[in-house]
């Protein structure tokens, strides 16, 4: 589902508090950037991209301009739910302004909030209160306040991205134009059977080399990042086709059903027939 935002076209961003008793907005995307923190919502069940997890007690996420979310009561007992949503405009900051060098940090969360960002426990308590009285700043100080709010998330060094990386049609840029060129290389050639070899060549370095270097860029190894892009499409093949699991397995390099049942379910804790059904129109919001 689209929602049309309360964000007005003369407006830096909104905010938004309600006290729930249940969660069941349905699974949507705008074209805005949102902050959301859930509080008391233990045992609720989050959906961003195709990134599908039970939160703990309290829950803060980035999500990008028209990346699917939305949260569901799920296994939570508490009927005093609050949510505090803040939604901006995705030109509030343009590309002419966040190339400049002190914004980097800023640019680097805005592009990872294309695959959606949750934050750790104790930058939650860091920011919360912060969240919470946003909306009783006025005028520019109100808009400070903002800024100062995005600073303190991108100042954040153990960040989760939730969807995988081939579910967006968006491209994150790196601070590597060689991690650039294999992460492009993936996107074009997933159903392929890619090597480690592969990847190296397109980097022009040795495969040990490489390897150490994509480890220390991205914190990953060359299969991790292979089998989360190939999920990230076979993903969004489920979701927008009528394919049968066994074809998109097939069609996103999966050399057996096996091996991607497997690599699914480790990943995203479901079946991909579960998968599939959790973003039936009939179902998702009933989660």
């Amino acid at each position: 589902m689209r929602e049309i935002t309360p964000l007005s076209p003369g407006d830096c961003f909104t905010v938004s508090t309600r006290e729930r008793k249940s969660l069941d907005f349905p699974l949507h995307y705008h074209d805005e950037y949102e902050i959301t923190l859930i509080l008391n919502a233990k045992g609720a069940k989050r959906i961003v991209g195709n990134s599908i997890g039970i939160i703990d007690d309290v829950d803060l996420v980035f999500i990008g301009p028209n990346l699917y979310h939305a949260w569901f009561t799920h296994k939570c007992t508490s009927n005093q739910i609050q949510e505090i949503t803040i939604q901006f405009h995705k030109d509030l900051f343009n590309d002419p302004f966040l190339k400049k060098n002190q914004l980097s940090l800023l640019k680097s969360m805005l592009n990872n909030a294309q695959r959606g960002i949750v934050f750790p426990k104790r930058t939650i308590i860091d920011t919360a209160e912060r969240i919470i009285n946003l909306q009783e700043k006025k005028q520019f100080g109100a808009v400070l306040e903002l800024f100062s709010i995005l600073h303190i998330l991108s100042l954040c060094p153990d960040i989760k991205l939730l969807s995988d990386p081939g579910f967006s049609d968006d491209k994150i840029p790196y601070k590597s134009r060689r991690i650039e060129k294999v992460f492009e290389f993936v996107c074009n050639n997933y159903e392929k059977q890619l090597t480690l070899l592969d990847a190296a060549n397109i980097a022009n370095m040795p495969p040990t080399s490489f390897s150490r270097f994509l480890k220390k860029r991205t914190g990953k190894t060359f299969i991790e990042i292979l089998n989360e892009t190939r999920l990230g499409y076979a993903s969004r093949m489920l979701i927008d086709t009528n394919f049968p699991v066994a074809q998109i397995a097939y069609k996103c390099g999966f050399n057996n059903i096996s091996n991607f049942n497997r690599t699914f379910k480790l990943k995203k804790q479901c079946t991909p027939s579960e998968f599939k059904e959790t973003y039936s129109p009939g179902n998702v919001q009933y989660i």
